[in-house]
């Protein structure tokens, strides 16, 4: 019998976590989840798969947060064979307007929670010499946007970081990559930017080439090829999803 792959998904209950868990499920992987709903665990756990649940982890810039996780995975299932976190904090307004605190804020949301969650679980895949890390940021990051000049740098920065770890751990045969959004279809996003307006959606819309907002189902699947161990010849890149506006 094959053994099941382990796969970590920090933010299980929001944003696309519970479509990539369900992605995940189906592909053979056994999954550790980070705060996710207890429907979303009843429905995996009917269809066969192995669910470990750490609470109160949303938050990866907390110190131990993201080692909470790894701990969990290590003790129930001996090994973590990928691991997905959506990290950021999203601080709006001009430049010349905003304050160190105001950067400080953002770094701790968008560069600290990265980096402690690459620490965490880049320490048993190198053990393993084997591991796929997925860190999902923002297309922000990669053109300058109008009104969130602090996020969007800090975005740019979290990127970097994957491309550098990325380097550093390719000799343990370890895959590092990063994806980053922007204009998705999920509840937080259409709250931020009044998208549950359909004149305000119209509008939006109107900024993306493709003339839609991403939604979560197809996110999961441009996801998975990173972390279900399909694709094991691709580290260090930065690919974004945003409908052809970065």
């Amino acid at each position: 019998m094959t053994e099941r792959r382990v796969a970590l998904i920090a933010g299980a209950g929001f944003y696309v976590g519970p479509d990539l868990a369900r992605l995940l499920a189906e592909r053979g992987h056994d999954l550790v989840l980070g705060d996710p709903h207890p429907s979303l665990v009843a429905e995996l756990e009917s269809a066969g798969t192995a669910v470990e649940v750490v609470t109160g982890s949303r938050d990866l810039a907390v110190p131990g947060a993201a080692q909470r996780l790894v701990d969990a995975a290590l003790a129930r299932f001996g090994r973590i064979d990928s691991a997905t976190a959506f990290t950021g904090l999203i601080v709006t307004g001009r430049f010349m307007k905003s304050s160190v605190d105001d950067y400080r804020t953002v770094m701790e949301g968008c560069m600290v929670a990265p980096y402690e969650f690459m620490k965490a679980v880049l320490v048993p895949m190198i053990a393993q010499e084997d591991g796929q890390v997925l860190v999902i940021t923002s297309a922000s990051g990669a053109r300058a946007t109008p009104g969130a000049p602090l996020y969007s740098s800090a975005r740019a920065g979290a990127t970097h970081l994957v491309r550098n770890v990325a380097h550093e751990v390719s000799r343990n045969r370890v895959q590092v990559n990063a994806v980053g959004t922007n204009f998705m279809d999920f509840p937080e996003f259409r709250r931020a930017s009044g998208a549950d307006d359909p004149a305000v959606r119209a509008k939006l819309e109107g900024q993306v080439p493709l003339g839609r907002l991403g939604t979560m189902s197809e996110f999961a699947h441009f996801c998975a090829p990173y972390v279900d161990g399909t694709s094991r010849f691709t580290t260090g890149q930065y690919t974004s999803y945003a409908g052809g506006w970065a």
